[in-house]
């Protein structure tokens, strides 16, 4: 266990992408997992028969030659693939006027919100034109290409130069929030409300807080149609951890990092909570930046006025999950994705008020006993107030019923169908996911402040995952993890890789 190239702390998406991508480049990787299962806030997990993603259940992107997605473009380079199953219409949107389908197609989507409002009709696809030439021109410059040094330059102008050209016109708007382009082009205010949910659901802000490029990304993809993996996201974990393994690189469960060990201001490995000291060269934190520089790192590793910045990152809120298992005789026309708004009086933003509903055995068969359904329901709420004692299994009841009455618009009687009942709070995202307050990542608007970097003050220290990238989402940290790889090879390695992986 001495003398490795990379250690990576954490399993997340971000951290397996990295260290899948090392090993693939020929380094010597280990992965330290403090849980017993990998994946990170995508881990899936199984009760009684049942089998439950804990995070992402939307997906695009996984299958198609065509896509964008890191994800799959790493997946491709580790030698793995995932079968899928893909769906149509990708979801249902619930508002308390109505509620209406959601499809991948743009058109008929649109013809669903010309039932609504005509005029809104009109205006949204002035608002998908503007974002959709920005994908046209980033769709030429797949994520697999990219790194953080001045050593990307050189390979964008010699293989991506008419891609870039593309970009060009379009620099304002990489640069724009969502809600600049929709103050632009969109003034019916139920299309405005629209475009800030489906932004609110990407990335945990609203338009005028999220960056244009994201929501661009999201519309090119789910054009091409969208997609679930059979079993579940734990299938996608999977897919990655065997890729790792396939080039050498090694995966340790249990395996809980207590400090990242400093010397003269370089990181030198790792300290277990059993004592052990795995060394290496580089060190690649898949924890939060919280996380890590408040529990991984001593104080004294750190220049003061660096880490306090670096803590006071403001953070996404929390989550209520409810996870059920549930009878489902006479439910045969029931569809997989939904979201329900409460009370349209209310910021959608606000705890409790939007909830999100997947129910993948819709889909996936497999993923619960014949005649049943897996569903999984959410909600933002805030880890201020939580505490484990007596009354909090009244309060996790409590909290819940927003999400059970939320259910109740889909499936009336869901309570009576009930067989299997888990509720999350932001108190088991903290503990089971080793989460600071049990959040997502950080929530910095478009236009008000940049994300923290990969990068660290300290030598042979790097991050990846959601505390580094914008998104809420599998693409996001997938990018991340891409990144930090990419840059910590020189040019020859990476591009040797990139070429194999385009011609096939």
């Amino acid at each position: 266990m001495q003398d490795n190239n990379v250690i990576v702390i954490g399993s997340g998406i971000g951290g397996l992408t990295a260290a899948g991508l090392l090993a693939r480049y020929g380094k010597r990787v280990v992965v330290c997992e403090s849980h017993t299962i990998a994946g990170g806030a995508a881990h899936n997990f199984r009760r009684r028969g049942y089998e439950f993603d804990s995070g992402p259940s939307f997906y695009c992107g996984l299958t198609d030659d065509q896509s964008l997605n890191p994800l799959k473009q790493v997946l491709d380079v580790l030698g793995e693939s995932l079968k899928t199953v893909r769906y149509e219409p990708l979801g249902h949107y619930h508002f308390p006027e109505g509620s209406f389908p959601v499809y991948s197609h743009a058109l008929a989507y649109r013809e669903e919100i010309a039932k609504i409002t005509p005029q809104g009709a009109i205006e949204l696809k002035q608002f998908e034109e503007r974002l959709l030439c920005l994908y046209e021109g980033m769709k030429g410059i797949p994520t697999l290409a990219l790194r953080t040094d001045w050593q990307l330059i050189p390979v964008l102008l010699r293989r991506y130069l008419p891609s870039l050209w593309k970009i060009l016109p379009h620099l304002p708007i990489l640069q724009a929030s969502v809600g600049d382009v929709m103050d632009a082009t969109v003034q019916d205010p139920w299309v405005r409300r629209l475009i800030d949910l489906e932004c609110f659901l990407l990335s945990g802000l609203k338009a005028h807080g999220t960056i244009a490029p994201e929501v661009a990304f999201m519309l090119g993809e789910r054009s091409r149609g969208v997609e679930y993996p059979l079993g579940g996201s734990g299938a996608i974990v999977s897919a990655l951890v065997r890729g790792l393994e396939r080039w050498g690189g090694k995966l340790l469960l249990g395996c809980h990092v207590e400090q990242i060990l400093v010397e003269t201001g370089k990181a030198i490995g790792v300290r277990l909570r059993n004592g052990e000291i795995i060394k290496a060269s580089v060190v690649i934190s898949n924890a939060s930046i919280w996380d890590t520089y408040n529990q991984l790192l001593r104080p004294a590793d750190l220049h003061p006025t660096y880490r306090n910045v670096a803590l006071e990152t403001p953070a996404v809120d929390s989550f209520m999950h409810l996870h059920l298992g549930i009878r489902a005789d006479n439910l045969e026309n029931l569809t997989g994705h939904h979201v329900v708004i409460h009370d349209t009086n209310k910021d959608m933003t606000a705890p409790g008020n939007t909830c999100m509903i997947s129910i993948p055995s819709v889909w996936d068969a497999t993923l619960a006993p014949t005649g049943h359904h897996v569903v999984h329901a959410y909600t933002l709420e805030p880890h201020i107030g939580w505490e484990r004692n007596d009354e909090y299994p009244q309060k996790k009841s409590e909290k819940a019923q927003t999400l059970y009455h939320a259910l109740e618009r889909i499936i009336p009687d869901v309570r009576e169908r009930v067989e299997l009942e888990l509720i999350g709070t932001p108190l088991t995202h903290a503990h089971y996911l080793r989460r600071y307050r049990g959040t997502y990542g950080p929530a910095i608007a478009a236009g008000k402040g940049m994300f923290p970097s990969m990068h660290t003050p300290i030598s042979g220290l790097y991050r990846v995952g959601d505390s580094t990238m914008p998104g809420i989402g599998v693409p996001a940290v997938a990018a991340s993890g891409i990144l930090c790889a990419n840059s910590l090879v020189n040019v020859r390695s990476y591009t040797e890789i990139l070429d194999k992986a385009l011609n096939n």
